[in-house]
């Protein structure tokens, strides 16, 4: 699910780079490396389906946010406001919780 978060943030991050490139569709290799980097991530998503649990896998999802706001700030140059990172720590306080309250 990590690796599903963090391929799904690089697409998202793509994504950003093709939208500057904006009304050119069909040769706007951003937005293509975006779709394909989420496929990626989708594909890694469903494998972890396969094998846990969907009330403890699918908040990891939420991870995303927290690697969205480093790249952002690593490759866009864009500030991150105090705000969001104590949102971030309450995603990682919650999944923890989350994953503390399902173990067997």
């Amino acid at each position: 699910m990590l690796a599903c978060t963090i391929f799904t943030a690089l697409g998202q991050l793509f994504y950003k780079f093709g939208a500057n490139n904006l009304p050119e569709i069909w040769t706007n290799w951003q937005l293509f490396v975006g779709f394909i980097l989420y496929g990626i991530g989708l594909v890694l998503f469903l494998l972890a389906m396969r094998g846990g649990d969907v009330n403890v896998l699918y908040p990891i999802i939420a991870t995303s946010f927290i690697w969205t706001n480093l790249l952002a700030i690593t490759y866009l140059s864009e500030s991150v406001p105090l705000l969001k990172w104590i949102g971030s720590l309450g995603i990682m306080v919650g999944i923890s919780l989350i994953g503390i309250g399902s173990r067997k």
